[in-house]
């Protein structure tokens, strides 16, 4: 691994290249990566950067994002396979019928959704900021797509503002039962439980804490407990467990893992910098238009 890890960062030098990683990704992408965070901070470094090239260790939609914001940069994803469940589950079409049903309402888009589902709303926002960017929108009605799940957390936040919600989800969040909670607190009756906000509102009903990958870990961090359940993708977990190892971190359930947001691997990466191969493009008229909900995102941020 130190070898290939030596590789990457000759070829970041030599090609003036930056790896951005969620922290979703395998752990050992951290050791090559320039910035590892949720994905309200990574499009902020994707704005930011000078680099020329941008190898996003991420999944399609952020891919596309850091494109957008950075349209003069050559992209890179490692892996085409690695794609979101959730932005898939919303299309241009479906956006459509369902704006039409509720004329005049801003729509807010989760992050999680394609460059073209952007492009036709009229805000984007990220689980770190979704409070703030619907509240900053001084109505008393929006769309939100596509997690349900997050807009109705977000709505249970904000006094008097009604979350019209399109019916997506995060299956890999939806795996996490109540029962499982109970069944964590029953053998870690100290721990707290931190919590997605992706999941179901019964799960977040019973956690101790409900926020972002990034709010989650700050959360850890500053705690004076010592015994957490994260509930949460596994990324998080291994990243807690290598910061903070004189704390302990349980993964609510095992099988807590984004298969998509792992597909990447330290080779996947040197080859995508090597070969400059798998890079991402967003037409000119839709990344325009979605680069205004970004940027309004960005700006409330």
């Amino acid at each position: 691994m130190k070898q290939i890890i030596q590789n990457i960062n000759r070829l970041k030098r030599e090609k003036n290249a930056v790896i951005l990683a969620h922290c979703y990704q395998n752990i050992e992408i951290d050791e090559a990566a320039d910035f590892v965070g949720d994905s309200l901070y990574l499009s902020r470094m994707a704005a930011k950067t000078d680099a020329d090239i941008i190898v996003f260790a991420g999944v399609f939609f952020m891919a596309q994002t850091a494109k957008i914001l950075s349209p003069k940069k050559k992209v890179l994803l490692p892996r085409l396979e690695a794609g979101c469940f959730m932005a898939d589950m919303i299309n241009v079409r479906q956006l459509r019928e369902f704006k039409s049903k509720h004329p005049g309402i801003p729509a807010v888009c989760y992050v999680n959704s394609t460059a073209e589902v952007k492009a036709e709303c009229d805000i984007c926002c990220t689980s770190s900021n979704v409070v703030k960017i619907v509240k900053s929108l001084n109505t008393d009605k929006v769309l939100f797509l596509p997690d349900t799940y997050l807009g109705k957390w977000a709505e249970s936040q904000l006094n008097g503002v009604e979350v019209m919600t399109f019916p997506g989800f995060c299956p890999t969040h939806l795996k996490i039962r109540p029962e499982d909670i109970s069944r964590a607190r029953a053998k870690h009756p100290d721990a707290l439980v931190l919590a997605h906000p992706e999941c179901h509102m019964e799960v977040i009903k019973s956690a101790d804490f409900t926020g972002s990958t990034s709010q989650i870990m700050d959360f850890a961090a500053k705690s004076n407990k010592k015994t957490f359940i994260i509930a949460t993708e596994k990324g998080v977990v291994d990243r807690l467990q290598r910061d903070y190892p004189q704390k302990e971190f349980i993964l609510v359930k095992d099988d807590i893992v984004c298969q998509h947001m792992k597909w990447h691997t330290l080779s996947d990466i040197y080859n995508a910098l090597e070969l400059e191969q798998y890079e991402i493009e967003v037409g000119g008229e839709i990344a325009g238009k979605a680069l205004k909900s970004i940027k309004r995102m960005l700006e409330v941020s």
